[in-house]
Order: structure tokens, then C-alpha cells, then sequence
């Protein structure tokens, strides 16, 4: 095999496995079996080994002694935790951005924004194409807002937060709480409306508002309430879900690359 081939099926392989940690379409705590993965992805043993050692180095996935590897799990506290270092993170990236923007960014945060506000809201339609568009457009709109912030270290430390995030989210808060939209649990009233507050287009209209304005001490406020609506919803949403539960190995053999 050339390098160059081997290095494209090891990208392949990586960007694959990622994408779908990320939607927890492998979901928290999941054994990552190698023959498994082989046989759901058409992937080759050297690249999945490659790219779990990546993903490794991300945090994305465990190493366990004599076990291979896993998806990385979940938890409340690793929430909380991350909810803390989006504040220290994000907060000042949002003012710097607002400090240095200039008209490109004003139209980029707009059409960031526009693009959003054409997306469902996941408890209207809680579908996978629905929701992954709705994540798509709301990274893009977050990282529009940020996109004039000169802190190459920050907005990297940044992307790695937000990535966490997403999983946490999904886990803990989303898909709980979709459940109970559905129907099939009861006494979730809560969960729901929490959801439906943090998705709001409400919210990011007013961030998007702020940071036109250049009005830093009210965007600060906004973005800092915003960023604690992915645990408050997980809050309502606890007691229904068994954190970082693995996910039967034959769960893996499901999925399409």
C-alpha cells in the first residue's frame, strides 16, 4: 500500500469514527471491538487502529487494560466541568470578537443566524436529519460570533470543549428528553420545556443582537446564561437516563459509514 493511500484510509477511518462519536450514534461507555467496527464500517484493521489511538489522544475514546478501547463515557460531573471551561473559554473570545469585527464578521454572524433560524427545533421534529442540521447550523452560528477573536489557543481549546459538549448533550440532555417529547415517558413536562428554551431562536437572536451593537457587557451576560442551558436541561432530564451505560456490542454492527 502507498503512504499516501494508507494515510487517506486512516483519515477516512478517523473522521468516520469521530463523526459518529460525536452524534453518540456510538454511544458513551460502547466497547470499541475492532472486528466489529471492521465488518460495520468496511474499514481496515491498521487504520481503525490509527484512528482510535487518535481519538484516544482527543479523549474522545479509553484505552482499557486488556480490553481494547471504548467510547469515552459521560458523566454530570464531567458536564459541569466542561460547562465551567466553555464560560472561561467562550466569554472572552465573545468580547475579543466583538472588540476586532468588522463588517465581514457582522454579515458572517447574520447569515450564521439567518441559516439557523430555518432549522426545526428538535422537540418539533426530533428526527435525526432534523437534528443534526439544527447542531450543524448552531456550531456554525457560535463559531461565526467568535470568528474575529485573534486567540489561536483559546479558539482551539475552544473547538475541543465544544465537541465534548455536544456529546454530553446529546446523551444526557437530547435524547432523554426526545424520548419524552415522543411520548414514551411520562412527568417530563420540564425536560421538554428546558430543551425548548435552550434551542430558541430567541436566545441567539439576542446574542447575535449584542454583539452588533458592540454592547460587550450585555453580550457577556447573554452568552454566559446561554452557555448553562445544556446542563440545565440535563438537570430535568437526569433521573431518566443511566449515565455512560455501555451499549451492546452487537449495537455496533447497525451502523453504516
Amino acid at each position: 500500500m502507498q503512504n499516501g493511500e494508507h494515510t487517506t484510509k486512516t483519515e477516512t477511518a478517523y473522521r468516520t469514527l469521530r463523526r459518529d462519536i460525536l452524534a453518540t450514534r456510538l454511544r458513551p461507555g460502547a466497547p470499541l471491538k475492532l472486528g466489529d467496527l471492521r465488518t460495520a464500517y468496511g474499514l481496515g484493521w491498521t487504520p481503525l487502529r490509527e484512528a482510535l489511538s487518535r481519538l484516544e489522544a482527543e479523549r474522545l475514546v479509553t484505552a482499557v487494560s486488556n480490553r481494547g478501547f471504548a467510547v469515552a463515557p459521560v458523566s454530570r460531573a464531567e458536564l459541569e466541568d466542561l460547562t465551567r471551561a466553555r464560560q472561561v473559554v467562550e466569554v472572552p473570545l465573545f468580547i475579543e470578537s466583538i472588540e476586532n469585527g468588522g463588517s465581514e464578521w457582522e454579515e458572517a454572524v447574520v447569515t450564521a443566524h439567518f441559516r439557523l433560524s430555518r432549522c426545526k427545533l428538535a422537540v418539533d421534529d426530533p428526527s435525526d436529519a432534523a437534528v443534526n442540521e439544527w447542531d450543524e447550523k448552531h456550531q456554525a452560528f457560535h463559531a461565526a460570533l467568535l470568528s474575529a477573536a485573534r486567540s489561536r489557543w483559546l479558539l482551539r481549546f475552544r473547538e475541543t470543549i465544544a465537541d465534548q459538549l455536544r456529546r454530553h448533550h446529546r446523551f444526557l440532555g437530547l435524547a432523554p428528553t426526545l424520548r419524552a417529547a415522543a411520548g414514551l415517558k411520562t412527568g417530563y413536562e420540564e425536560a421538554v420545556a428546558a430543551l425548548r428554551e435552550a434551542m430558541a431562536l430567541e436566545h441567539h437572536t439576542a446574542l447575535m443582537e449584542a454583539a452588533l451593537d458592540r454592547d460587550v457587557e450585555r453580550a457577556s451576560a447573554l452568552m454566559a446564561e446561554h452557555i448553562g442551558y445544556t446542563l440545565h436541561v440535563y438537570v430535568h432530564a437526569e433521573e431518566e437516563h443511566a449515565v455512560g451505560a455501555p451499549a451492546p456490542a452487537a449495537e455496533l454492527t447497525t451502523l453504516k459509514a
